[in-house]
């Protein structure tokens, strides 16, 4: 028989406080369905004060198992406050099913103090809070982390110099690049941005607060997001000025010293905690994650991948029950020693079109890219051009920009659309194949390869994957826009990374490859002009033209018969 470790004596012998955790947790718990049956009761200690790296309290609520017994600990770390949804889905949820769980505040937020900054902090605090845990007489010295988004963010920090009793991670939906967060290419992701000031200032308050500003922020976004110059345009939506949004508003440079360390992707690089990545197609951080999965890999850590037909919210809303299972799942085999939960292939996807899940030995796989060239009369076809001349042009005008429509967004508005009235309009060019007589499989990243030239040498493309059925209807797979630099009537040649997807085109449909030179107001309009969006006052039409070269490159691609 072995010998029990010090930790664990002292873990089986503490005595836990008598209270129960917060009836609007446990109200909202009542009502999920489609969740593994509870194993044990809860008990809750709630405001306890850890300290943070230079002292500053960091308010923690721990939530754990009422039973004897030696249980694993997780740590989630969140700047949106220990409320509603949190408190449930990961105190209760996780701490029923055999687990401590500490959720704390970051500091700045839910009462902790010190000022809340996007990403400087959080690895020192994350190690201070650990420190924190090796003190604690139910701590057995086995750890795991989970959370999505921004919980997401403080996982990576911490991963950057692990602790050794950091045994297994699940990042959910999760954030690793706060720069690709809010540009693509330099050009900012205006909606992302608002989203993310409401939500970081708005919703550790609770959810009264939070609801209110987003409310607000509703009713005045055609007005904040229209404004001439953009800057500082935002304070009456959101309630005032916000230092951190203006200055990540100010700095589109990657390279730029203010992005400095920002970026935690090279936690990744030689990490050998196991680590579950979740993410959805049109999830705004799905980029990030399948960036992570792939450094991973590369580094010999034992990983998994689940893709699920979500956006960044509904995940954690309609997708829960397979999240949940999977985290869960995770977290026992790494932290209890029970992997019978586990999924046999390190990969599961939900395939769009066939609206079915498929397990993969790795992603993306190995297919080669299938061209696509445009044609004259809005064809799509496979047969390659023999010359790059002028194909047709069309006109943008930056005060009348062409519209967002679905897509990978933060808010509500995410996910498929209809896109037939956005593709009426005459900012909008589409090229449709013929209907397809077998089923087409697309699966890995999309991306175009796009010959334009402009008349101003300053303008965006916007580039989208989309799927027609029998009535008409596109909807969109997939997208991405890149940042045009030209000179004179030259063509720019420019690649366009849309994202990745695993979608069928079922026989009948048609592939359609759709392009404008924006998508407003997810990602602020090009002024034409060269000056930065966000302090521009004059607009400039931009007429722009598409050459024969310009292919759209799908993954795959092949029939299946």
């Amino acid at each position: 028989m072995s010998t029990p470790t010090p930790d664990a004596v002292a873990a089986s012998a503490w005595a836990p406080p008598a209270g129960r955790p917060p009836l609007s947790a446990r109200m909202m718990r009542a009502l999920w369905r489609g969740l593994p049956a509870k194993r044990h009761a809860i008990g809750w200690e709630p405001g306890l004060v850890v300290p943070a790296a230079d002292g500053s309290p960091l308010i923690t609520d721990h939530y754990f198992p009422r039973a004897e017994g030696d249980f694993p600990t997780l740590l989630v770390r969140s700047p949106y406050g220990r409320g509603l949804p949190w408190s449930p889905m990961y105190g209760l949820l996780f701490a029923e099913q055999g687990f401590h769980v500490v959720l704390q505040s970051c500091r700045g937020t839910g009462g902790s103090g010190g000022a809340f900054d996007l990403w400087r902090n959080e690895a020192a605090d994350g190690r201070a809070t650990v420190s924190w845990l090796r003190g604690q007489p139910w701590f057995n010295g086995t750890l795991g982390t989970v959370g999505p988004s921004y919980l997401g963010y403080v996982q990576w920090a911490l991963a950057l110099d692990p602790p050794p009793e950091l045994k297994a991670m699940v990042v959910q939906v999760g954030l690793h690049d706060p720069y690709g967060l809010f540009y693509a290419d330099g050009a900012l992701r205006l909606e992302n941005a608002l989203a993310v000031g409401v939500g970081m200032t708005y919703q550790h308050q609770g959810m009264a607060p939070f609801l209110r500003a987003t409310l607000r922020l509703q009713r005045r976004l055609r007005a904040v997001t229209t404004a001439r110059p953009l800057r500082g345009a935002y304070a009456s939506a959101l309630g005032g000025e916000i230092a951190w949004l203006d200055d990540v508003m100010s700095h589109p440079d990657p390279h730029d010293p203010y992005w400095h360390g920002a970026s935690l992707d090279r936690s990744a690089e030689r990490l050998r905690v196991p680590t579950a990545l979740i993410t959805g197609w049109h999830d705004a951080l799905a980029d990030q994650t399948f960036e992570q999965y792939g450094r991973l890999r590369r580094a010999g850590c034992e990983t998994a991948l689940l893709v699920g037909p979500w956006t960044h919210t509904s995940a954690l809303q309609q997708g829960w029950p397979e999240v949940f299972a999977e985290s869960l799942a995770w977290l026992r085999a790494h932290l209890c020693a029970d992997p019978s939960g586990l999924r046999p292939t390190t990969v599961r996807a939900h395939v769009g079109g066939e609206n079915a899940w498929r397990d993969l030995d790795d992603w993306p796989p190995a297919e080669a890219a299938t061209p696509w060239y445009p044609a004259p009369g809005g064809r799509l076809i496979r047969q390659a051009p023999t010359d790059s001349a002028p194909l047709t042009t069309f006109r943008y005008d930056p005060a009348d920009p062409t519209p967002s429509l679905g897509g990978p967004l933060l808010s509500r508005t995410a996910g498929p659309r209809d896109n037939s009235r956005l593709e009426a309009r005459d900012d909008v060019l589409t090229f449709t194949g013929p209907p397809l007589t077998e089923p087409v499989d697309v699966l890995g990243p999309v991306s175009a390869r796009l010959s334009v030239s402009t008349d101003t040498g300053h303008a965006d493309v916007f580039t989208r994957l989309c799927d027609v059925d029998a009535q008409g209807r596109s909807v969109n797979v997939c997208d991405g826009l890149g940042r045009l630099r030209t000179t004179g009537d030259a063509p720019s040649q420019v690649t366009v990374a849309m994202s990745a997807t695993a979608h069928r085109f079922p026989a009948g449909h048609r592939i359609r490859w759709q392009i404008s030179a924006g998508a407003h107001p997810r990602y602020a309009r090009n002024p034409g002009t060269g000056r930065s969006p966000v302090d521009a006052t004059t607009f400039t039409p931009v007429r722009m033209t598409l050459h024969t070269d310009s292919a759209l490159l799908l993954p795959g691609g092949s029939g299946l018969g």
